[in-house]
């Protein structure tokens, strides 16, 4: 392979490593223990569940999932197949505050009596209504069950299981370096289209790709 194309390939190769790094999504997830202080029937119980929050992008926003590892509460007796009905918030802190409303189908198999109950995989929808970092938190989880209703609050002032940086829709998007904004202009981020270091740096890479193309062309034709 001669010269002009290797060092063409090594260029296009460059520019399309940094369009992957400019267009990742900036989030954190870890997974935090809660405990759950629950409001039952027949008195008060308490349970500490791992608890994990995930976002993914879905059209204007993301949908929520928030995932219990652990069971909380228990009833004194068994509940049948889809006798339980779980729901949950999830507290908004950072550029946007506020909660979303997460939800679960109903038990799929009878849990016996005096055993933890498994919470299923709750979601809910949530469109950011501004740009910034967004922190989603574990809230006040209900579980209701052959008529009656339990509430289960956090009693540790548990940490945020995500952060994201989410823009609003037909918005922008804070940086956290400057606090600057950058617009959306399509598939490559605006931060090349604005010319910032990396950002000419590629574009003058990928004229070099062109030029370097062409050169060869003819000197082989």
């Amino acid at each position: 392979m001669s010269y002009p194309k290797r060092t063409a390939l090594a260029l296009a190769s460059a520019l399309a490593g940094s369009v992957v790094m400019l267009a990742a999504p900036a989030a954190h997830a870890t997974v935090v223990d809660v405990d759950y202080q629950c409001k039952t029937p027949i008195g008060d119980k308490s349970a500490v569940s791992p608890i994990d929050i995930k976002g993914v992008k879905s059209g204007n926003g993301y949908t929520l999932t928030m995932s219990f590892q652990k069971g909380v509460s228990s009833s004194p007796v068994e509940l049948g197949k889809g006798a339980m009905k779980p729901s949950a918030v999830i507290r908004l802190d950072g550029a946007e505050s506020g909660q979303v409303q997460v939800s679960g189908p109903a038990n799929a198999a009878a849990i016996p009596a005096n055993t933890p109950i498994k919470i299923s995989d709750l979601t809910g929808a949530y469109t950011p209504k501004k740009s910034g970092k967004v922190s989603f938190t574990a809230g006040v989880l209900t579980i209701k069950a052959l008529g009656t209703t339990t509430t289960c609050t956090p009693g540790n002032s548990p940490k945020p299981s995500l952060e994201l940086d989410v823009t609003a829709a037909g918005g922008t998007q804070n940086t956290p370096d400057n606090g600057g904004q950058l617009p959306k202009t399509g598939p490559l981020d605006s931060a090349m289209a604005l010319g910032t270091l990396g950002g000419t740096v590629l574009l003058t890479g990928a004229a070099g790709v062109l030029w370097l193309t062409r050169r060869g062309q003819r000197a082989t034709g």
